[in-house]
């Protein structure tokens, strides 16, 4: 009992340390110094222009007010310990570079970290997670202010990581929104992407993810999913990604998985699907782009059913007549079927790739006469016998009207 008493007695109470200019704490790095595991450092509202910041203690980082940290030809905040918690601090001014990928805030090697409530602006990269486990990065906003993709750093970037949680953050103007390399098991929730260099969300060999909720605008690229396996998309907004090389969503080599409830819109392509094996695409929403879908003939076992094709330029393209993928009960305002036993389905089958859609792949200057007379009159004949969708893309049973499905 003496020692189970003198042991708890050695324990040090948990201190709380503030950090102002012109005090005995003038910086962070002196109130780290000497703070202990468990401690709470409050910084005061200023600015501050330290070196690298380096956190080795299990602390609470908190900003009273509005205080800004900047950074020059440095990263700024740098934590190695375990279930750090930073919040409430203004990050700014990372000089971008070729060699290095300096952050403002980076969390190398650790577990059970909190990014919350922080506002990062031209730090190049912003928050980037390296070998991290359990971390959350929640509520932040990082800015970017690249101009080109060399020299532009993805604003929550996580490499070799697992377990995250990466929610309602808003995230712009740098290279990648959100980018993921060699992640599992990661919630990608309610952030806003948009108007990014490339891709507003971009994640290789990253299984077992779940994105739901998210807003993804304006960005050059669209969103990247590749090479992973039993990924999760639910609920996500596809919004207005045009250019050449646009895709509101591409997926490329990703397998066992399901892209459901999600809405393209105003889109250069809406969906690109390359490689894919067993990927359901249910319920979605496919308005008023350009392509809705582009589908290659290598999509094995990939499945379109229950979706909404409405205002758009051409429904579906593909590379072959031997592709393999299938469309089952999807809405499509271009049907002009019937529906004699009144079941809701349409009685005769729906080919949604037109003739006039491999012409455009090939002398993109005709689609100038995408309202013609010439193209109805296409159109009308490639109704009347289609010759170049394949039977397995063949709507059976379309749709008569579009439900939304509950939930």
């Amino acid at each position: 009992m003496l020692t189970l008493l003198l042991a708890l007695g050695a324990v040090t109470p948990a201190r709380t340390w503030t950090v102002r200019p012109g005090t005995e704490l003038p910086t962070l790095t002196a109130a780290l110094a000497r703070a202990g595991d468990g401690d709470t450092i409050l910084v005061a509202d200023g600015e501050y222009r330290e070196p690298e910041i380096v956190v080795r203690r299990r602390v609470v980082i908190r900003g009273l007010g509005a205080p800004v940290f900047y950074g020059g030809d440095h990263q700024i905040l740098t934590i190695l310990a375990d279930s750090v918690t930073v919040s409430g601090l203004r990050l700014r001014e990372v000089t971008p570079s070729a060699v290095e990928d300096r952050a403002g805030i980076r969390v190398t090697g650790s577990r059970g970290c909190r990014i919350e409530n922080n506002t990062l602006l031209g730090t190049f990269f912003g928050i980037y997670l390296a070998r991290a486990t359990g971390c959350i990065v929640r509520d932040n906003r990082v800015v970017g202010t690249g101009k080109t993709e060399a020299l532009s750093g993805n604003a929550i970037h996580s490499w070799t990581s697992d377990s995250l949680v990466i929610e309602n953050n808003v995230v712009s103007g740098h290279r990648d929104g959100i980018y993921f390399e060699f992640t599992s098991h990661a919630r990608v929730t309610g952030n806003a992407s948009d108007r990014n260099l490339r891709y507003g969300l971009h994640f290789m060999f990253s299984d077992d993810c779940e994105y739901r909720d998210n807003y993804f605008t304006a960005n050059r690229a669209g969103v990247a999913v590749m090479y992973s396996r039993r990924v999760t998309m639910t609920g996500n907004r596809f919004l207005r990604s045009t250019g050449s090389a646009a895709y509101a969503l591409l997926l490329k080599e990703i397998t066992d998985s399901r892209i459901t409830r999600n809405r393209l819109e105003h889109n250069t392509v809406g969906l690109y699907a390359e490689g894919t094996i067993r990927v359901a695409v249910d319920s979605n929403e496919f308005l008023q782009n350009g392509w809705a879908v582009q589908v290659m003939a290598n999509a094995q076992e990939t499945a379109f059913r229950r979706n909404r094709f409405e205002g758009n330029s051409f429904d579906v393209s593909t590379n072959s007549v031997n592709a393999a993928s299938v469309f089952e009960g999807n809405y499509w305002d271009r049907y002009s079927g019937y529906d004699l036993d009144r079941d809701g389905k349409g009685d005769v089958p729906f080919a949604p790739v037109r003739l006039f859609a491999l012409i455009v792949q090939q002398n993109e200057p005709t689609l100038i006469l995408l309202r013609s007379f010439f193209v109805s009159v296409l159109d009308a004949a490639e109704r009347v016998a289609p010759v170049l969708t394949p039977a397995t893309m063949l709507d059976h049973h379309p749709l008569m009207r579009w439900v939304a499905p509950p939930g």
